[in-house]
């Protein structure tokens, strides 16, 4: 069903956009951060049909083609797709239903030359959005008009879309934003994780692929080294975890450098964050956070560790929206007695006096293979779907998991987040394992789905 009520922006407001966001040097609303170059917002269409526009929840806001069909189309004119070469065409989408579909890009005509293909399939839902991309190795050159097709087998509507981006070469990862893998230091790792002997599990072992890092609260910052790197003060306050060092500072090499951590075990010294609770004003930091590595897949024995320096975020510190009794993600009330009622906003829960406000932050579990970052931090991972990895994210990570639980019962009066509101909860993980103690902990615990301890053991 297409979305109802939706105002459409003009193609002059779309084309002062552009001019004025280069005449500027500002990135425009909805860009990712190394969109300097070519990148077409889906709502600067010259023409369409089928499509309508709506406020986006991506990164940075703006608006997006919303809810689109097989047979909808957009015209996009006078679109640079540079010297002759190799490109990398790239395409911000969500999706719930996955069609199963294809985003076309055509030069000239609806039906004119293919210049790209994107797969769709689910990504969590329609404002949950991460970026498809394919290498074009023959393309026009310089200004072309550029349609985009929508194509799907199943009726109803299936993707929506941000916006395109063209960078020159294929590489698929040297701009700004996507951190490229060692190539060389990543398939040593592997290597080594591959050698590895797992230990033997011992008869009656809860057979469950996980094992994790039980930490505590380290200290407080306003900084984000991931969001806002060598920028100290410029991020909401968070409550870290794991390397008492982390800052805006940290880089993969300082969290190697400095072994204070307060997690267990002892080898795990990665950082890990969230947004700072508050009641009443005042900071509520949290009794303890268990931070589990498993697998959701049905065959886990594909998995491999992460990369040094490897890092990724889940959930949004933009959604501001309510969250009712029942909503997906919401805190909840751990320990006896549990939940007996909602803060007067209803978007938190009033725990028993014998429970505990906790929240679980789950993230993704699918990798490109290829980037330890991208532009919005979460485009080079994925969510399993089906029980597979695959497509665009072909790699089995671990399934990383923080159980948050706080010293709290709440009150009608409810939290807040120096994010804002419950629904702005998120977490960031910056790898930096032991690679040995990591790659045993995969080896013995996920590939054979062998429940085990902080120690690594069963």
């Amino acid at each position: 069903m297409r979305h109802p009520s939706v105002r459409l922006h003009t193609l002059l407001a779309g084309a002062l956009a552009v001019v004025l966001a280069a005449a500027l040097g500002i990135t425009l609303t909805g860009r990712p951060a190394w969109a300097a170059t070519r990148v077409v917002q889906a709502e600067s269409h010259a023409a369409q049909s089928g499509v309508v526009l709506e406020a986006t929840a991506d990164t940075g806001g703006g608006r997006n083609a919303a809810y689109l069909a097989d047979g909808d189309w957009m015209r996009f004119d006078a679109v640079d797709l540079g010297a002759a070469g190799p490109l990398t065409a790239s395409a911000r989408i969500a999706s719930a239903a996955g069609g199963p579909g294809t985003v076309e890009l055509r030069t000239g005509s609806p039906t004119g030359p293919l210049l790209a293909a994107f797969p769709v399939t689910p990504t969590g839902g329609w404002q949950s959005w991460t970026t498809r991309t394919a290498s074009v190795t023959t393309h026009p050159t310089g200004p072309q008009t550029l349609f985009a097709v929508l194509r799907s087998s199943a009726p109803g509507d299936f993707v929506n879309i941000n916006w395109f981006s063209f960078e020159d070469g294929t590489t698929g990862g040297t701009a700004p934003g996507w951190v490229a893998v060692d190539r060389a230091a990543w398939d040593a790792q592997l290597a080594r994780f591959r050698a590895m002997t797992p230990a033997p599990v011992p008869a009656g072992t809860v057979r469950v692929p996980e094992f994790n890092a039980t930490c505590s609260y380290s200290h407080s910052k306003p900084d984000d080294p991931i969001v806002a790197p060598g920028l100290p003060g410029a991020s909401h306050m968070h409550s870290f975890f794991g390397n008492k060092g982390t800052d805006a500072f940290t880089t993969a090499r300082s969290l190697a450098a400095n072994p204070a951590t307060s997690c267990t075990p002892a080898k795990d010294l990665s950082a890990y964050w969230i947004p700072t609770l508050y009641q009443d004003g005042r900071a509520v930091e949290s009794d303890g956070m268990i931070v589990y590595y498993g697998s959701r897949l049905p065959d886990p024995t594909a998995t491999v560790p992460f990369p040094q320096g490897f890092r990724m975020i889940a959930g949004d510190a933009k959604s501001q929206l309510p969250t009712p009794a029942g909503s997906a993600n919401q805190f909840f009330c751990a320990g006896e007695g549990g939940e007996i009622g909602r803060s007067a906003d209803g978007n938190w829960p009033v725990c028993a006096p014998t429970a505990k406000l906790v929240h679980q932050l789950v993230f993704p579990d699918c990798w490109d293979g290829k980037h330890l970052d991208s532009p919005d931090h979460k485009s080079h991972v994925a969510f399993t779907h089906s029980g597979t990895c695959g497509g665009d994210h072909p790699v089995a990570i671990p399934s990383v998991s923080f159980v948050v639980s706080y010293p709290t019962s709440g009150s009608p009066a409810g939290f807040s987040l120096s994010s804002g509101m419950a629904s702005s909860i998120h977490g960031d993980f910056f790898n930096a394992w032991d690679d040995a103690a990591l790659g045993q902990r995969v080896k013995d615990c996920v590939v054979q789905s062998a429940k085990c301890n902080s120690a690594g053991t069963f």
